[in-house]
């Protein structure tokens, strides 16, 4: 008895791991030039379908040829108003008024990692930025002076933590001033979800019945 109640709470623990979190990966080919010196920028839009729960995590994907690196801002707006700041004039700061001079971007962001704002690893004049960094999260005027871009940004990409994943999702990239053009060449995201706390139980629940439904029909004890 002791044996089966034991593989009862394995199967249990088992069933709510297996079924803890859920992954959704979509893709957008755009290949689109961002307006030079436009701060009306390119907007693209992604749609999320079958996602259950709520968020616990966000990782976009990002490919931007060409252009400055320091003129470019860019935001990402969730279905049901979110907002997290991906961009905002890479490495202007009170010591660099023209931030970054790579590029373009061959990036993903998350909330982890190096600062995209401020990352050592740049080289100024070289070519796109690769890797995998913490998204800028600087929530101000991109045309601010560059004090306003020394302190950390806040709303990065846990600002999507407990909310909807389902419905349209709005990347949005503007070059902020003139001179060098860039092309939103594609971007994506990754997006996990956590199944309600009352989902788990039932669903461990179900498991037990047929279990223990099983067991008396055979006679077991």
């Amino acid at each position: 008895m002791k044996i089966k109640i034991a593989l009862l709470g394995l199967l249990s623990a088992l069933t709510l791991t297996a079924w803890s979190q859920s992954t959704v990966t979509t893709n957008a080919t755009v290949g689109a030039l961002i307006p030079d010196g436009n701060p009306s920028g390119l907007a693209s839009s992604l749609t999320l379908s079958g996602s259950g729960g709520p968020i616990s995590s966000v990782t976009v994907s990002l490919n931007i040829s060409g252009g400055y690196n320091g003129d470019l801002y860019a935001y990402l707006a969730g279905p049901v108003g979110q907002f997290a700041v991906l961009l905002n004039r890479v490495g202007e700061s009170s010591g660099n008024a023209l931030g970054y001079a790579n590029a373009g971007f061959n990036i993903t962001l998350s909330d982890t990692g190096s600062d995209i704002h401020t990352s050592g690893s740049y080289l100024l004049g070289s070519g796109a930025v690769s890797g995998s960094y913490l998204a800028d999260g600087r929530n101000i005027n991109p045309l601010a002076a560059g004090s306003a871009f020394d302190p950390a940004g806040t709303a990065g990409l846990s600002s999507f933590i407990g909310t909807d994943a389902n419905g349209i999702w709005s990347l949005f990239v503007a070059d902020m001033s003139g001179g060098g053009q860039s092309t939103l060449v594609s971007w994506g995201l990754t997006v996990v979800t956590v199944p309600e706390p009352q989902s788990w139980a039932m669903l461990a629940g179900g498991f037990m019945s047929l279990f223990l439904l099983r067991r008396n029909k055979f006679g077991r004890k």
